[in-house]
């Protein structure tokens, strides 16, 4: 890395939509780089395609980074000294640069309508813009500059397209895949700006990057053949000296590896490939999302972080801060990473488990009150979390695996009992109850024993009183250990759940 130019990069998505696992790992990326090497992080909005442009997706976009904790240093809400930060908003910069292409002969007018574009689409399947056929379409170069002039003139609706050098490569060294040549016979004449004022991605992208003094590119693979056309442009525009340094991130696979991971293998498989639920203003349909599946943002952050990267040992769980101390582009992978969900969850479960109680109380006392239990005495939920936090895929598993302490169980599980109650064992609960009352120290130490002896003295099997003894209490086969459920239900809770449940018996 060139120790000369001060660490920029940038996440530039568009706002068309929710913001796919994939697109904020590449925000992560960005992030962890430039953190790592105290430089900054801007959030740029490509909102140049107006026809793809959907209402809320940015403030979306937005929420989805704050919740990771990736956080810019500049960005529309928060302006540097490199503004705007919508390219919508920085249209007037863009035609001068398109124009001086043109005027330098690495580009050229396009007047071809839509209607002969596609009429060209339909004798050639496969059709592209490109030099094989450019001289027989109408443009600049096909055109004298008499006709090219008049058309000019009278505001004939034009695109600006390169002109994709007919022999030759384009060669650039990737940080992840070091060097990497295409030859320019194989790319079409992209169009640069387009006619209705706007320029497309790949001159904007190259203009803005240079106007940001963006000093490395973090992107997705799928903009690798991409990169010939932005290397000339920075080239033709007569820039190559101020070129940044380009890592193309892999791709996050499908769980079987074969293809890029979509919005439609999460609805078939059955998880989440956004970062947040998604509502499309348009056909009202949801997408659900990690944060509302009751992911943590830091284990989603942490399973991003490692996936397609390694910090060369077996170690796994990182906070972000961890992930920051120990980026490095030489360990991110050159192959796909396939996504693995139940490795994600595991990756909640441990974040979960290892969490202290003070950071999950707020979620859980939200919980409590959509199951109604209003005024929850808060020692007993710090108790309870104790117990079954190590219980927990999500926040919200808590109320499953505790409800129990809170209300008594609506149902309880005779069934899995009553084929071998016997006289002897309502005799034993009956007695129970009469020496639980005696109880002076009621706490998981005392009355594991305690129960253990009286069971001893019956002349039955501990294995045929302790399941009943947990369905009376919890109403099934589940839970923490009897004796802690016990203990925080306390003395008076489980003589009462005993007395209920069994005559059911």
């Amino acid at each position: 890395m060139s120790s000369q130019k001060k660490v920029r990069v940038r996440f530039a998505p568009s706002p068309t939509g929710g913001l796919h696992l994939g697109g904020v790992r590449t925000a992560l990326f960005n992030y962890l780089f430039a953190r790592h090497h105290g430089g900054d992080f801007i959030l740029r909005i490509e909102d140049t395609d107006q026809t793809r442009f959907v209402p809320g997706a940015e403030e979306y976009i937005n929420e989805c980074l704050a919740w990771c904790g990736i956080l810019a240093d500049e960005s529309p809400e928060k302006p540097g000294a490199f503004g705007p930060y919508r390219q919508s908003e920085r249209k007037p910069s863009y035609r001068q640069f398109a124009e001086q292409l043109v005027k330098d002969g690495y580009a050229y007018y396009a007047f071809d309508t839509a209607e002969e574009l596609d009429a060209q689409r339909q004798l050639q399947p496969n059709f592209r813009y490109s030099h094989e056929n450019r001289l027989s379409l109408r443009n600049s170069l096909s055109l004298s500059d008499e006709q090219t002039a008049e058309l000019l003139d009278a505001g004939t609706p034009h695109t600006i397209r390169i002109k994709m050098p007919e022999e030759g490569t384009v060669s650039f060294e990737d940080m992840i895949r070091g060097r990497v040549t295409f030859e320019t016979k194989l790319i079409d004449d992209k169009v640069l700006l387009k006619a209705d004022g706007m320029p497309t991605y790949h001159l904007a992208v190259v203009v803005d990057d240079r106007a940001m003094e963006i000093s490395h590119i973090f992107r997705g693979e799928e903009w690798l053949p991409s990169a010939p056309v932005h290397i000339l442009l920075w080239e033709y525009l007569g820039w190559a000296n101020e070129m940044p340094q380009w890592a193309h991130l892999p791709l996050i696979l499908k769980p079987d590896g074969n293809g890029k991971l979509s919005k439609r293998d999460g609805d078939r498989l059955g998880f989440p490939v956004y970062a947040m639920n998604w509502t499309d203003p348009k056909t009202g349909d949801l997408t659900k999302g990690f944060r509302e599946l009751g992911f943590l943002p830091e284990a989603f952050v942490n399973m991003l972080g490692v996936l397609g990267w390694n910090d060369g040992t077996e170690k796994e769980i990182f906070t972000i801060d961890e992930l920051i101390a120990k980026f490095s582009v030489d360990r991110i992978s050159k192959s796909g990473a396939k996504f693995d969900f139940e490795k994600a969850k595991w990756f909640n479960h441990e974040w979960i488990k290892n969490m202290d109680n003070a950071t999950l109380t707020p979620a859980i006392n939200s919980i409590l009150m959509e199951n109604g239990i209003i005024n929850a005495d808060a020692s007993l939920v710090q108790n309870v979390l104790l117990v079954v936090k190590e219980r927990m895929t999500f926040v919200s598993d808590f109320w499953a695996q505790s409800s129990f302490f809170f209300q008594a169980p609506q149902q309880i599980d005779v069934d899995a009992v009553k084929p071998k109650w016997t006289a002897e064992k309502t005799a034993f609960f009956e007695q129970i109850i009469q020496e639980f009352a005696t109880v002076e120290h009621w706490d998981a130490p005392t009355l594991e024993p305690f129960f253990k002896e009286k069971v001893a003295a019956s002349g039955m099997k501990i294995g045929e009183l302790m399941m009943p003894f947990r369905i009376m209490l919890v109403g099934g086969k589940f839970g923490p250990d009897v004796f802690l459920i016990a203990a925080l239900l306390g003395k008076q809770e489980v003589i009462k759940r005993i007395t209920k449940a069994l005559p059911l018996f």
